[in-house]
């Protein structure tokens, strides 16, 4: 191979690998689309509704993040408390929660948390959101084992979600 052809050659390699390494880094293994707010039926923002994300459907707030249940968490009394409530942000109702699009509303309530706040519920779980799920649809706390057990996404019918975060490769997670 002389010079000329071994730049050009070289040129086309680099090239190819950059394109695939971009495309794998653009990759967040969310919906293409970030998932939309849920809304009411009067078309006013709801606390709790249905997204599809890369885990397919499930539960997110008003603001299309994805919502998680804590296996430490045995029946509607919250577990999650001081460092744990700052990695993963019990969803707290100002009002009688709502329910979006998707959302069962027999299963939303509340539950006292220690500080009085009221927690949302769904299905008897205390639902949080996690702190490394920066954009809506983000599912990086899918599967992460942190302060004593496994945080899992809500499908619409209350059960944890089975399956991987299809973004974990990109930093979600991590034990606490």
């Amino acid at each position: 191979m002389n010079r000329r052809s071994t730049h050009t050659f070289l040129a086309g390699a680099t090239v190819a690998l950059t394109v695939l390494a971009l495309a794998a880094c653009g990759s967040s293994g969310a919906s293409t689309a970030s998932p939309q707010p849920p809304k009411t039926g009067a078309g006013t923002p709801a606390t709790v509704g249905v997204a599809k994300t890369g885990l397919g459907n499930i539960l997110v707030d008003t603001q299309g993040r994805t919502l998680y249940l804590f296996k430490k968490d045995s029946g509607p009394a919250s577990t999650c408390t001081g460092a744990c409530a700052t990695f993963w942000p019990p969803l707290i109702a100002p009002g009688t929660p709502t329910s979006g699009t998707g959302a069962n509303a027999s299963l939303i309530g509340t539950t006292k948390r220690q500080d009085g706040a009221a927690q949302v519920t769904y299905n008897g779980h205390p639902v949080y959101l996690y702190g490394g799920d920066h954009n809506p649809g983000d599912t990086n706390g899918q599967g992460v084992v942190a302060f004593g057990a496994g945080w899992f996404a809500l499908s619409p019918s209350g059960s944890e979600v089975a399956g991987a975060s299809p973004n974990a490769a990109s930093g979600g997670g991590g034990g606490y």
